[in-house]
């Protein structure tokens, strides 16, 4: 089974280790599609601090992760089926936009699984960035 997530994975930490360690405990295959900053910019207020192509070694790096895909519109289906992904896993902050409908509906559509999980409580890209500003003002 092949398992597909998305984000932007920077200031790479725990809570991205843990969601990716729960992908690769759903199925044979972790593929990862990892978010251009122009597609970042699309939903985020800020650029990541770290480079795409960083992001991108950095991810494939890890054990649980097999394969990295960069994506450079906001569309996860046309990934999800190069991958042939037969689970999607989802952030609890996911959302009901119309590119997010998409792929769910395919996925329902096809027999095939979208997994929700809550974040690692733990800590967040963002609050990494707000304790580095705050330690520095």
């Amino acid at each position: 089974m092949v398992v597909y997530t998305v984000g932007t994975f920077d200031l790479l930490h725990v809570g991205h280790l843990a969601l990716l360690e729960h992908c690769a405990s759903l199925g044979d295959t972790v593929a990862v599609g990892i978010a251009s900053d122009e597609v970042v910019k699309l939903y985020k207020p800020n650029t990541p601090i770290i480079p795409l192509e960083q992001r991108i070694e950095m991810l494939q790096a890890l054990r649980c992760v097999d394969i990295v895909i960069p994506y450079h519109e906001l569309d996860y289906l046309t990934i999800c089926q190069q991958v042939k992904a037969d689970i999607f896993v989802i952030g609890e902050d996911w959302g009901r936009k119309p590119h997010n409908q998409d792929v769910e509906e395919y996925f329902h559509s096809q027999g095939k699984k979208v997994v929700q999980i809550q974040y690692h409580p733990r800590t967040s890209s963002t609050q990494i960035k707000k304790n580095v500003i705050a330690q520095n003002e």
